[in-house]
């Protein structure tokens, strides 16, 4: 077993059928697959539990075999739906659930890919009204954009958004990856990439992987030294917003900018 791995154990009450003689006995999750596809079709997909729309891709990256318990050691393991597409590939590897039969399984990395492309879809269709519209006057799609991309991250990240004159958004970049409490960064480098894309504005967002979305001191420090820079340039940073699970906090809100 691979070292670190999280295995889960979920046995099914199932009432015990002895078999026919001559007759292999029939698996308790046959048929389940295709009674899920019928519930999602007839009752609606948002009438699922997580752990069965966790299934339904499940079933594409693991055409055979009982997907439940992995589904369900999944959402033990990262503690939410969110968190679980917001994993990385190398973390959802670690996974293991064992079946009723005592078999361990994990999840591979084409399992872990297919996840991993459905938190990036959610992304981009979060992202699109940003783009669409003026940043400043879509402040609830921005929210809901900042949200999806960073709320369940487990590493500090630094990102820009960089804006026209418009206030349409140019860029999202990445500028820096941290540590579980600290992503450097460096105020001549947001700058000067700002000159890059012809920037007119910024808004500043980072994570909180402690959940705790509140302002550090160095929090504080930093920003103000890219509000300065920024401003030699002409160029205005609208907001810095510090993104954790108990939600989003905004300097311009609380005074600090």
């Amino acid at each position: 077993m691979q070292a670190g791995a999280t295995v889960l154990s979920f046995p099914e009450r199932t009432a015990a059928v002895a078999p026919m003689p001559g007759h292999r006995p029939v698996p308790h999750h046959a048929g389940h697959r295709e009674r899920l596809r019928h519930r999602a079709r007839t009752a609606g997909l948002n009438h699922l539990p997580d752990y069965e729309l966790l299934e339904l891709f499940l079933f594409r990256s693991q055409p055979q075999g009982d997907v439940k318990p992995i589904a369900k050691a999944l959402l033990a393991r990262f503690g939410s739906l969110a968190a679980v597409l917001a994993a990385s590939v190398e973390e959802l590897m670690t996974v293991r659930a064992e079946d009723t039969k005592g078999r361990v399984k994990g999840i591979g990395v084409e399992t872990a890919l297919d996840l991993a492309a459905l938190h990036e879809v959610a992304q981009r269709v979060a992202k699109e009204p940003a783009v669409k519209r003026p940043v400043i006057s879509s402040w609830t799609a921005l929210l809901a954009y900042v949200r999806v991309a960073l709320q369940h991250e487990p590493r500090e990240q630094f990102r820009v958004l960089y804006l026209d004159k418009k206030n349409q958004l140019i860029l999202d970049e990445i500028q820096n990856r941290g540590t579980v409490d600290h992503a450097p960064v460096y105020p001549r480098e947001v700058v000067r990439r700002g000159l890059e894309v012809s920037a007119a504005a910024m808004i500043l967002v980072h994570n909180h992987p402690s959940g705790d979305p509140t302002p550090s001191r160095a929090d504080i420090e930093m920003t103000r030294l890219i509000v300065q820079a920024a401003k030699s340039l002409s160029i205005e940073v609208h907001d810095h917003l510090i993104v954790g699970r108990e939600g989003v906090t905004s300097f311009k809100s609380l005074g600090l900018m």
